[in-house]
């Protein structure tokens, strides 16, 4: 008999995630989203649009289509307590409920957690419930700092001093925003990567390393967006985090599950590595979009068994990952992530036959195959190879295919080039600090 499972969202994440599941013939996938993603119904047996904060209808459908278990993938999902109100329901959750999503959903709560736990790699920072007071906190140091509003802000919130504005203008910012409370840490230099690890019964199960790319143009210029695009090695490493990097990395993961007794689903932590060591930028309750399909476009075998094993409490099997390299790359509105056109239409099939494997993320469908662009990431693009440099190869769109004004992709992500550069200069920054 198979197990019907819910999945909440309907972005390229989700669509990796069902994808998965529906690929497991002892599971039978339902999804409510509020948009409507034609990859992501194709896959499942039905489909409802709903808000997805709103628990009381995503329990209500739970309840008609008698699901057995569930996957939340959006933060704002996560924080609204759409696990909370399924599990009272008598429903296996692999996702976190609110108040232990607070790791990401709430940075003042996060950062607070690690000093008390002492857990390494938090930088120095500072909290403050008014952003007048953060505000005057600035005009006495001259500290590089950056910005981070408590709140959600779907990676696209952060404002890092003498980079995005001067020190004047963030005091500035920070006089008239609106932010319920704010977050001032040192500002950390060096590269970033990402380490996602399936969490239940105590147990962290690791996956693959991934950098992402949060800003929109070419050579990581412009602002930040929710990911423009990411990479991972067929080794399942990166060429500039050393052994002892990654071993600290999972050591803070470790001692995070430990803060956070009964955490189920997926742990995300976003890391910076200086030339000091590794720090946390953030932790995420769910996975990373686009580190999912990364991660998931490898993975050998199926979500379900994480899920069965979460729900008996026993420890997670370790699921085994292909020894590929991937790439993703997102196609996006024109203007994204600031002034984004939307209303482009794609013609999904021909893209489909164009790319080896696509991820169709914040769509609405038209009529058959064909979809319209919102004012969000589009779908991705996601290569895979024996070597990043055919990774990189595959995850291209045919420029026929994306000629239109209204859409765009960043090229370099994941090229061979633009990764020894980062090695490089990780070297570098390690050099000059002796």
């Amino acid at each position: 008999m198979t197990q019907r499972v819910l999945v909440v969202g309907g972005g390229g994440r989700e669509h990796a995630i069902v994808a998965n599941l529906a690929a497991d013939e002892r599971c039978t996938v339902v999804n409510a989203a509020r948009n409507r993603n034609p990859a992501i119904i194709d896959l499942v047996e039905d489909h409802a649009r709903l808000d997805e904060t709103d628990t009381s209808a995503i329990g209500d459908a739970a309840a008609d289509w008698g699901v057995d278990a569930a996957v939340v993938g959006p933060e704002r999902s996560l924080a609204a307590g759409v696990v909370d109100a399924l599990s009272d329901d008598g429903i296996v959750c692999f996702g976190p409920t609110s108040s232990l999503a607070r790791i990401e959903t709430d940075k003042t709560y996060q950062r607070r957690l690690m000093a008390d736990a002492e857990i390494p790699g938090c930088p120095t920072f500072e909290t403050f419930s008014d952003p007048s007071a953060a505000a005057s906190f600035l005009e006495g140091t001259e500290a590089p700092m950056v910005i981070k509003p408590a709140g959600l802000t779907g990676g696209k919130g952060v404002l890092v001093i003498g980079e995005h504005l001067s020190h004047e203008e963030a005091i500035a910012h920070l006089r008239s925003a609106s932010y319920d409370a704010v977050v001032l840490e040192e500002r950390l230099i060096g590269e970033e990567f990402t380490l996602q690890a399936f969490v239940a019964n105590g147990s962290v199960v690791h996956t693959p390393l991934v950098q992402d790319h949060k800003r929109a143009f070419r050579g990581d210029r412009g602002p930040n967006t929710g990911g423009m695009g990411a990479y991972s090695m067929a080794d399942g490493s990166l060429p500039f985090v050393r052994d002892a990097d990654y071993r600290a990395a999972v050591e803070i993961l470790e001692r995070t599950v430990d803060a956070l007794p009964g955490y189920t689903g997926i742990l995300y932590g976003q890391f910076m590595l200086t030339a000091s060591g590794v720090y946390v930028i953030e932790f995420n309750a769910r996975f990373g979009d686009p580190e999912a399909m990364n991660v998931l476009s490898v993975m050998e075998g199926s979500l379900w068994d994480l899920i069965i094993a979460a729900a008996a409490g026993d420890p997670l099997p370790q699921p085994t990952f292909a020894p590929q390299a991937t790439v993703v790359r997102y196609l996006v509105p024109a203007g994204y992530p600031t002034d984004p056109t939307e209303g482009v239409i794609i013609d999904t099939d021909a893209l489909a036959d164009a790319v080896s494997h696509l991820y169709v993320a914040s769509v609405d469908a038209v009529d058959a195959g064909r979809v319209r662009t919102t004012t969000s990431r589009a779908m991705a693009v996601v290569g895979r190879g024996p070597d990043l440099e055919a990774a990189a190869t595959a995850a291209t769109f045919d420029p026929a295919l994306v000629s239109s004004d209204g859409l765009r992709f960043r090229d370099d992500i994941g090229t061979p080039a633009a990764v020894e550069a980062r090695r490089v200069r990780m070297q570098e920054l390690r050099a000059d600090a002796g």
